[in-house]
């Protein structure tokens, strides 16, 4: 196969015995597929790796970091490429979307996923026995990486992040060994990946994750006119403050496109939304929106009972590919003076905020009850996250995006806890604040695992985190 069109000899020779060895896909700039399997989901992200491998085996991911070892590149790991931290320029990327096999034990609620499974091929084989896993708003988003980041769901309140319904994962190290790490074993590297954020300690090939009884709940939207927006989040606050653990809620500003695919009632306006899902049974949630409806009838009422398996319509993520950025951080309170801030920069009036989604989740619950030295997730306490997300078609949009933010940010500064959720980074900002998404101590320890199991820093794409000094 003609691989190495555009490298030296020597490397050229050594990438052909590579794809001599292993059952996937070795490519560089040049090869047929390499332009398509070089993107990301997320459009804004433009990268040129040295080396793509496209890895069918956890035997093929083994050799492809003993090889990247040998020439000295570093390896960045991509399944979905929903949340690319930082392009992986010169380096070998290692492509995980083949290896989607996922095995249900209904008998002790476990799945075991491969390294590439998107959340909805686990959501359809769990729902089969009328079990839920931990996944976030998008199926189509993939489960280790929103794991490794901690993953807050619509159960999070309930059951907790995702990642701390880990047992098990398979993973390979950068010294190119194979390993598992649990309670048990290797104990120091299941810390840290339960929350350390993906792409910084090995490449995880598969994972055993817990499952929970969970087959219809309670969940949808109110929408209410963007006029309302502060009356609104001031209800939302005086709700929450009372809300069971079986309720996981936002309260969300959106600035709707002017799209076919929008409704007319909201096709190029702005609005105000109250989502979430309700694990309780089905009379109680009907009573917790009822509440709502009473005080104030809203423009639609959307929620209803639902299977689990429907879960992803209450955020109606996109599916398909497209350009954009995610910021955000936790926050200390909803006070007045922040709602006003919010309003400020989330409601677009004549095109001023370049933001689509300004979302207030809800945290607390089943999250705060986990010790917070349990794992390396960070931010326990914190009751509330900030989600701000926006379309960047182009690097202006994306100037524009991160201008407006970052004023937004700095505003609503005195609301804030300093901290970061890693799942609700990208880009700059992700490379830029990893280091917030932890405790004091729980950083200095990530960076003694990473010492450990990587102290070239060979996997320096992703939630960067630097190994400590020897001295």
């Amino acid at each position: 196969m003609e691989l190495l069109r555009t490298t030296s000899g020597s490397i050229r020779v050594a990438l052909d015995s590579l794809q001599a060895k292993i059952q996937g896909t070795v490519l560089v700039q040049g090869d047929a597929h390499y332009d398509d399997i070089r993107q990301a989901w997320n459009r804004s992200v433009d990268q040129h790796p040295a080396v793509i491998v496209v890895a069918a085996s956890a035997t093929d991911i083994l050799k492809a970091v003993r090889f990247a070892r040998e020439e000295n590149l570093g390896i960045a790991i991509q399944s979905t490429g929903h949340g690319v931290v930082r392009p992986a320029d010169g380096g070998m990327l290692i492509v995980t979307s083949r290896m989607n096999n996922v095995h249900i034990d209904p008998d002790e609620q476990t799945a075991w996923v491969e390294a590439g499974v998107k959340w909805g091929a686990v959501l359809e084989k769990a729902q089969a026995f009328g079990l839920a896993p931990l996944l976030g708003s998008s199926p189509t988003v993939g489960v280790v990486g929103y794991t490794l980041g901690g993953g807050m769901g619509w159960l999070a309140r309930k059951y907790g992040m995702a990642a701390d319904s880990v047992l098990v994962f398979e993973l390979v190290t950068a010294g190119g060994r194979l390993v598992r790490a649990s309670a048990s074993e290797n104990s120091d590297l299941y810390w840290a990946l339960r929350g350390g954020g993906g792409g910084s300690f090995g490449i995880v090939t598969g994972m055993e994750i817990k499952l929970h009884p969970v087959s219809t709940v309670y969940g949808g939207n109110l929408i209410y006119p963007a006029n309302m927006a502060k009356v609104v989040m001031l209800r939302y606050r005086d709700w929450i403050a009372s809300a069971p653990d079986e309720l996981t809620s936002a309260i969300v500003l959106m600035n709707f496109p002017p799209i076919p695919a929008v409704p007319d009632f909201l096709r190029g306006k702005s609005a105000v939304m109250i989502r979430g899902c309700y694990t309780g049974s089905v009379k109680d949630g009907e009573a917790l929106i009822q509440a709502w409806l009473d005080w104030q009838p809203p423009l639609a009422n959307m929620w209803r009972a639902m299977p689990f398996s429907e879960v992803a319509t209450i955020s109606s993520d996109p599916e398909d590919p497209m350009p954009g950025m995610i910021t955000g951080a936790w926050m200390r309170v909803l006070s007045d003076a922040a709602i006003d801030t919010l309003i400020k920069y989330g409601i677009s009036v004549d095109g001023s905020s370049p933001l689509t989604v300004t979302e207030i989740r809800h945290a607390g619950g089943a999250i705060a009850r986990v010790d917070k030295h349990a794992s390396a997730f960070g931010n326990r306490n914190a009751s509330l996250v900030l989600n701000l997300v926006g379309a960047t078609p182009t690097p202006e949009a994306r100037a524009r995006m991160e201008s407006h933010t970052s004023a937004m940010l700095e505003e609503l500064r005195p609301a804030m806890t300093g901290g970061v959720y890693l799942n609700f980074l990208d880009g700059k900002a992700a490379a830029e604040r990893t280091k917030d998404a932890y405790l004091p101590e729980s950083y200095q320890r990530l960076m003694a695992v990473k010492a450990s199991y990587d102290p070239e820093n060979r996997f320096r794409f992703g939630f960067n985190i630097p190994p400590a000094s020897a001295n």
